[in-house]
């Protein structure tokens, strides 16, 4: 016999979403970085803190209405996806405002960051203290004649290539969201087909 469809399905589980996990990790650099590198009584610093919050605040409360409300999983996770939209551009302002570069996709530093998969912002603060050292000598161990990279670039650029992947995440969620809510409705319509089967029995 044929498992009648749940009224509230599961729900939840957003600890195990990689959109989440980067962005928890992002949220707690920036905090780091804000308290090193921004004046903690502007409001950029304030922004940028709220707004790294806001996108993993958002991805669980959205994962935690899914059960009854699929139309408010998708505007929370849009809402994240926002939110981590606007870190992205202070990251970007940070670095143009001060002349620091902003760096390619296949940048060597960012391919090494790419590839350690950091998951903790200890993990995170090993590889910028590897690549400060890296931009300051060669192989072997000269003066390197390439630009000193700061601390605060090395961190912001890392930053950008987590929220890049975030968004990425987000990007897909919201098209499954999206994809799940029109082949199965919501609430209102699990609602409407549990009522229309009792009243068949």
């Amino acid at each position: 016999m044929k498992e009648p469809e749940a009224l509230i399905p599961k729900h939840g589980g957003y600890r195990k979403l990689k959109s989440f996990q980067i962005a928890q990790l992002v949220y707690d650099v920036t905090v780091r970085f804000c308290s090193r590198y921004i004046d903690k009584r502007s409001r950029t610093h304030d922004q940028m803190v709220q707004a790294a919050r806001s996108g993993v605040q958002n991805i669980a409360e959205g994962s935690q209405m899914s059960g009854t409300s699929k139309k408010m999983e998708m505007k929370l996770t849009n809402v994240a996806r926002a939110s981590l939209e606007e870190l992205r551009l202070d990251y970007e302002d940070f670095l143009r405002q001060r002349g620091l570069e902003k760096w390619e996709p296949d940048d060597p530093a960012l391919v090494r960051f790419k590839k350690k998969r950091c998951s903790t912002l200890e993990e995170v603060q090993a590889w910028v203290k590897d690549e400060h050292r890296r931009a300051l000598t060669d192989t072997a161990g000269h003066e390197s004649p390439k630009r000193k990279r700061l601390y605060s670039e090395i961190v912001a650029n890392g930053v950008l290539s987590l929220l890049n992947l975030c968004c990425y995440f987000l990007d897909r969620q919201l098209a499954a969201q999206a994809a799940s809510f029109e082949k199965e409705g919501g609430f209102t319509e699990r609602l409407y087909r549990r009522r229309k089967s009792s009243r068949g029995k």
